[in-house]
Formats: C-alpha cells, sequence, structure tokens
C-alpha cells in the first residue's frame, strides 16, 4: 500500500517538530467528526478514531476536543486492533470559531488550520451585505485569508452593481465573482489552491458550496440540491468535511451558516475604513452620532460611505462588548457605556444641572 504524504494534507515543518515530542504515538488529520466519533487521516490511510478516556477526564470546554482540520497524535496507524486513540491535540495555528447557537457563553469552533477561508455568498435572493460583514469579521480573526466568492452570478441581473456594494465593505479582501452554471470564474480559483494549503468553504446554506468543491474533485462526491422556488437554496452538507484534491491542496466543507454570533473579537480588519476614519475625530471617545467634526459622519453625508455600514459596525461592536454578560451586567454596561465617555459624562451633567435650574 503506498503511503500518504501528509505534505500534501498541509503538514508543516512547525507540526512536524512538536509531533516528535510525542513518543510512540503517530501523527495524522482529522477529516470528519461524527459526535464522539473522528475519522482521521495518516500516512497509511484513513482509519476510525475517538479520544481516550485521560483525554476526556481533563478536558473541561468543548474547544479543547478535536474538530475537522485539526493534527492530532493516535496510538495506531491501522485499525487491526480496533479504533485508533487520540491522545493529543497540536497547537492550532488558526481557528475559525463563532458562538455555538442557542447557547449563553459558548463557542463553536468551525475548524482549524486553515490558510484560505473562502465566503461563499449567491447573488440571488440571499446576498446579505451586513451577514458578509459578519462572515469577514470571523474570518479576519481566525488567521487565515479570506477571499469572497460571489456565486450563481448567472441568476444576478446587476453585477456591477452587487460588486460596488461588496466593494464597499470587503475592504483588504480580493472578490471572485462564479457561476456553477457556466464554469466561470474557476480560472480564479485555481490561483489560491495549491499543494499544502488548506481552504475552507464557509457560507449559507444553498449558496452551491458543495456544487464548487465538487468541480475542483472532478466528481459528484458531495451531494447537491437545486434551489426553491424563493430563489433560496436548500440546506445540503450536514456535517464538517475535509478533502484532499487531485490537483494537490485541502478544502474543507462547512454546513451552512445563516446566522452568525460573534465572539470576543477585533473588528478593525473587517471595518478597516471606519476606524482609520475615526482615528481623525474631533473627539477621541466619539460615537459617530452628533458629536462635532465627526469624521465619520461626515464620510457619510458626503456619499461616500453607507449609513447602513456605520449601524452594523455599532451593532457588531455592540454585540462583542456584551459577549458572556449576564442580563444585569448588560445593564450596566449600557449605562457606562451612555455615560462612560468624557464627552457624555458632560452631557449628562449639564442635563442635571438644567433640571435643577428649572425647579
Amino acid at each position: 500500500m503506498k503511503s500518504i504524504d501528509l505534505k500534501d494534507l498541509g503538514l508543516t515543518d512547525r507540526f512536524k517538530q512538536e509531533s516528535a515530542s510525542y513518543e510512540g504515538l503517530y501523527l495524522a488529520r482529522v477529516a470528519e467528526q461524527h459526535r464522539d466519533l473522528y475519522k482521521v487521516i495518516c500516512e497509511e490511510g484513513e482509519l476510525q478514531a475517538k479520544v481516550s478516556g485521560r483525554f476526556s477526564y481533563y478536558t473541561w470546554s468543548n474547544t479543547d476536543y478535536p474538530v475537522v482540520g485539526d493534527w492530532v497524535m493516535i496510538d495506531r496507524t491501522d485499525d487491526k486492533n480496533g479504533d485508533a486513540i487520540i491522545h493529543q491535540i497540536l497547537t492550532r495555528k488558526s481557528i475559525f470559531e463563532r458562538k455555538a447557537a442557542g447557547t449563553a457563553n459558548q463557542t463553536q469552533i468551525v475548524t482549524t488550520n486553515i490558510d484560505v477561508v473562502f465566503i461563499c455568498m449567491a447573488l440571488n435572493n440571499d446576498f446579505n451585505l451586513r451577514r458578509l460583514e459578519r462572515y469577514l469579521s470571523i474570518a479576519w480573526n481566525s488567521m487565515a485569508m479570506p477571499v469572497i466568492i460571489l456565486t450563481k452570478s448567472d441568476l444576478c441581473e446587476d453585477i456591477n452593481a452587487r460588486l460596488a456594494e461588496v466593494y464597499s465593505v470587503a475592504v483588504g479582501t480580493d472578490v471572485l465573482v462564479t457561476s456553477n452554471a457556466s464554469s466561470e470564474g474557476y480560472t480564479e480559483l485555481y490561483k489560491y489552491i495549491r499543494k499544502g494549503r488548506t481552504i475552507a468553504f464557509i457560507g449559507s446554506s444553498g449558496v452551491g458550496k458543495s456544487t464548487m468543491i465538487n468541480r475542483l474533485i472532478g466528481k459528484e462526491l458531495l451531494a447537491t440540491n437545486e434551489i426553491r422556488k424563493d430563489d433560496r437554496g436548500r440546506h445540503t452538507t450536514s456535517s464538517r468535511q475535509l478533502i484532499v484534491l487531485p490537483s494537490g491542496g485541502v478544502v474543507i466543507d462547512t454546513p451552512g451558516m445563516r446566522e452568525l454570533h460573534l465572539e470576543n473579537i477585533d473588528l478593525s480588519k473587517s471595518f478597516e475604513d471606519i476606524e482609520k476614519l475615526a482615528k481623525k475625530c474631533k473627539f477621541k471617545d466619539c460615537t459617530h452620532t452628533s458629536e462635532p467634526d465627526c469624521n465619520v459622519l461626515k464620510e457619510i453625508e458626503s456619499g461616500s460611505m453607507s449609513e447602513k455600514r456605520l449601524e452594523s459596525y455599532k451593532k457588531l461592536q455592540m454585540e462583542v462588548s456584551y459577549e458572556g454578560l449576564n442580563s444585569r451586567q448588560v445593564e450596566q454596561a449600557k449605562i457606562k457605556k451612555m455615560f462612560g465617555g468624557k464627552s457624555a459624562m458632560k452631557q449628562a451633567m449639564d442635563y442635571v444641572k438644567n433640571k435643577n435650574k428649572m425647579k
């Protein structure tokens, strides 16, 4: 049996060096996860694995368990004597994570050790700039490079108008236009794919991720569905999956994520335009609401920036700042936000003084 070159799967000298400290264990990469069972790929091929009892005993957070994309240390390279046992996860170089849906303070790691994030958004009724801003914020925070893939261009009546909207929020990010109907844009797509590089496909359900990956693979490996009558896609992928491309490189398909709740992340990359403008505002604690000489408001008044862009920035800022707080702490944070800054405090004091004069 021909052994697998783990460099094709993204193995770097850093991971190889770290793995050398675990004697008697073998290096593998997690390709799939199904509850407590994993499919891993090692030099001898694919096999099923599970974490050791000791690993589970000393693991407190769900984020410390293996996920698709992780490099792990296992105790065997075949299944002759049962499932392989995962004893260790190697240090992750990049993490794409979000707040877990339906929970108060839990984080969900979508995938790890990725080099490029393909943020896929369809150019039909699924198009949503505010959701794109969320994807970009999380992608930049993951330490991987985001690339926006606009799919289903054949269903868009005015591509140039859509592109202008995307460029207004995609500061410093490459944007590609594709069509699964005509294979438009695939030549540009291949420029980001190479041996040893890992690319994660992220986007809402039905935007065409699985169809795109099938074309890159060269066969119908992933299930796909036609769009619904309301022009929205149907959900297809139900779990994350790592796939090695015949031409080199690794792709990770992820389930559709229409809602993205943010963790405590830095918005400076995804909102670099607003951050730069804010530095030239008259007040350092400017809220970009009604302050004099607000550079951000001037940009909006001139028509160079959308007011919705600023609203989205403020909303995400607030969401991140309130992350992990209970209802009482959120209320206290809101009060502090209202009267915490010098200019805001002065306004509050003036209000109290004027009120007392009227008595």
